[in-house]
């Protein structure tokens, strides 16, 4: 019985720890640990959305360590990484003789990942062929590894990822609709570092720590002026830039103080390009800011209209069923919700 007991604690300690390596107090951070701990508590397909950088794997990782699973495998897999010829072979595996020098059977990623989460990063990249097989995966829970005319069931959960906008590659039909779906029951949006500024300094003093240690170096600080660089800049590559930054940083600068004069590719140029990149992204914000808003309360106003009919409302403004479900599902519209009782 104490066995059991600390058995559980011990869990319950590991839960905690992995949802805590998502750092920051803001507003959009505090939200998404929420949603990750809502979401893991399902076990239903996720489509994690969010730039290049911004932790998306990190996301995919907290959701299968709070879940049901997390004593089974977390296999990922970068699908950008993986040549198109050889991504069947990767993910279902294959059998001996299935191909010349396939001397004997390979298990694949899907099968690696057995009981356990299947993590597919970049998602958008895939080509149709394999959206098919992925499709039959998710529906049937069913898959055949090359070469073999039995089929295989697969007890995984999925988790998707991807930095591109999945309904415009829909739209313009280099992504199955229907895969789209199934992957998007549960959606997850990870936000860019510069909407979340004020965890910046969280995330340097963790990134500082954690490389002095590895790299044998003694701890160091940045100064006043170095932090108000790295608050004004808009951090296009987000968390996976300013670790790469911070490291640089580490390696580089011989005191134990991170001054100004140490960051000649950051602002020895003087702090307007820096500005002036801030000005652009805040005005490309701004802007897209108020293009959401105008389509969220256009389709409001629409659904309302029309009580949840897609058909008749699509007719109305003039688009695809297609193009109408797909920014309903972006700004997370259920027709049901229009819907008379």
């Amino acid at each position: 019985m104490i066995f059991e007991e600390k058995q559980l604690v011990k869990e319950k300690m590991k839960r905690e720890s992995v949802i805590k390596r998502i750092l920051g107090n803001s507003s959009a951070i505090k939200k998404t640990r929420e949603q990750i701990k809502i979401i893991a508590s399902c076990d239903a397909s996720v489509l994690i959305t969010g730039e290049s950088g911004s932790g998306k794997e990190l996301a995919a990782h907290a959701i299968h360590y709070l879940s049901d699973r997390s004593s089974f495998p977390f296999i990922p897999i970068n699908c950008g990484a993986i040549p198109e010829n050889l991504f069947e072979n990767e993910l279902f595996g294959h059998i001996k003789g299935a191909f010349t020098n396939a001397y004997e059977n390979q298990e694949g990623l899907v099968k690696e990942a057995q009981n356990g989460t299947l993590f597919l990063d970049e998602i958008g990249v895939i080509n149709p062929y394999i959206q098919v097989k992925l499709l039959r995966l998710l529906q049937d829970k069913e898959f055949k590894p090359l070469g073999d005319p039995r089929v295989k069931k697969a007890d995984i959960r999925i988790i998707a990822a991807s930095n591109r906008e999945l309904p415009r590659l829909v739209e313009d039909g280099s992504f199955r609709e229907d895969l789209f779906f199934r992957l998007n029951i549960v959606s997850l949006h990870i936000p860019p570092l510069r909407e979340r500024k004020g965890d910046i300094p969280e995330l340097i003093d963790y990134f500082l720590n954690k490389y002095c240690m590895e790299y044998h170096k003694p701890p160091k600080n940045i100064s006043e002026r170095v932090l108000k660089v790295m608050l004004d800049y808009s951090w296009p590559g987000n968390i996976r830039e300013l670790e790469n930054k911070i490291q640089h940083l580490i390696v580089m600068t011989e005191g134990n103080e991170i001054t100004y004069n140490d960051l000649p590719d950051f602002s020895q140029q003087s702090l307007s390009p820096i500005q002036r990149i801030t000005e652009i992204e805040s005005f490309k914000k701004a802007k897209q800011k108020n293009i959401d808003e105008f389509e969220r309360s256009y389709l409001t106003l629409l659904m309302q209209e029309y009580k949840g009919d897609v058909v008749n409302a699509a007719r109305k403004a003039g688009k695809s069923r297609t193009a109408l479900w797909n920014l309903l599902s972006k700004h997370r519209l259920h027709p049901r919700t229009f819907q008379d009782d």
